[in-house]
């Protein structure tokens, strides 16, 4: 159920993130980081649905990792256009709390199966 509930938060969170940069770009602000943000933001969700296939328990550990890893670039990409004037503050604040609670639940669920 939770594995569920975090694929669909991984989900809705690259969909804002395709919105806000396509906003970015129509702004004629920063594309290059806006293409980074897209990048790592989509990346969180293709490593998490990728685990859920995963070969064996190192490599579903390794997915969500790297899923982890993702959730880290995104919160600096978002922190960047920010403070760059690229992202105003309401939005910023949603997105990276959105990442963060993702990230939170990537690291209970790494927590819980390396305990195994």
């Amino acid at each position: 159920m939770a594995d569920s509930i975090l694929r669909e938060k991984a989900k809705q969170f690259a969909k804002d993130t395709v919105f806000l940069c396509r906003d970015i770009k129509a702004n004629r602000k920063e594309a290059v980081l806006a293409n980074q943000l897209l990048r790592s933001a989509t990346s969180i969700g293709a490593n998490i649905y990728e685990a859920q296939y995963a070969q064996s328990k190192k490599d579903f550990i390794s997915k969500l990792e790297i899923a982890q890893k993702e959730c880290y670039e995104t919160e600096y990409w978002l922190e960047l256009l920010y403070e760059t004037d690229c992202i105003e503050r309401d939005k910023y604040k949603k997105m990276q709390n959105e990442c963060g609670a993702i990230r939170r639940m990537l690291i209970s669920s790494l927590k819980t199966i390396k305990s195994k």
